[in-house]
C-alpha cells in the first residue's frame, strides 16, 4: 500500500460522512497542517429566508467537519477523533449566493487531545481558489475546537479499508 497524500486522505474521509454528501462539502486544498473545505451555496442551507442568512447549523457543521478532517488527515495512521469541544464565534452573517470556505488548521497534537482553529470566509469566486492560505473574502466566523484521541486501534477495520482503498472497499 502506497502512502496516501493528505488531500486524498481528506477526500476519502469526507466521502464516508453522509452529512457532508448532503451538504455538498468538498476539499479544496490540503497541506500538512490545514484543510480548506467548501460549502456551496444552496437554498436548503438558508436559515432566514427574509435576509438570506445561512443557518447556524450549516455553518457549525462546516467548521466541525473541516476541523475534524484536518485532524484525521494529519495524524499518522488512521485515527478517528471525536469532537470534544467546539467554540464558534460569528463575525457577521453569510449572504446568499456565495460559497463558504473553511480553513481549518491543526494547532497542536498532544497525547490525548488535538487542538484546531478554523476560519470561515464568504467567497464569490471560490472556483479560482486552490491553496491552503487565507482566501480573499469576508470573514464570517472563527472556531476553536478540540478532538479527543481514541487511538488507531479503536478505528474500525472496515472504515480504515474505505480510506486506504477508496471506492473499492
Amino acid at each position: 500500500m502506497t502512502e496516501l497524500s493528505i488531500k486524498t486522505r481528506a477526500e476519502r474521509f469526507l466521502a464516508t460522512l453522509q452529512h457532508a454528501q448532503v451538504l455538498g462539502l468538498t476539499v479544496v486544498a490540503a497541506t500538512p497542517d490545514s484543510i480548506v473545505m467548501r460549502l456551496p451555496y444552496q437554498p436548503q442551507v438558508i436559515g432566514d429566508p427574509d435576509s438570506g442568512t445561512l443557518h447556524g447549523g450549516s455553518l457549525t457543521t462546516l467548521v466541525d467537519t473541516a476541523s475534524g478532517t484536518a485532524v484525521f488527515s494529519v495524524l499518522p495512521g488512521f485515527e478517528l477523533c471525536p469532537t470534544l469541544d467546539l467554540r464558534l464565534d460569528y463575525m457577521q452573517g453569510a449572504h446568499s449566493d456565495c460559497d463558504l470556505l473553511a480553513v481549518a488548521r491543526v494547532v497542536r497534537v498532544a497525547s490525548q487531545v488535538v487542538f484546531t482553529e478554523c476560519r470561515v470566509y464568504e467567497c464569490e469566486h471560490t472556483a479560482e481558489y486552490s491553496s491552503a492560505s487565507e482566501p480573499d473574502g469576508n470573514l464570517i466566523a472563527k472556531c476553536s475546537a478540540t478532538f479527543v484521541r481514541i487511538g488507531a486501534e479503536m478505528t474500525p477495520a472496515d472504515f480504515r479499508a474505505r480510506i486506504e482503498l477508496g471506492e473499492q472497499a
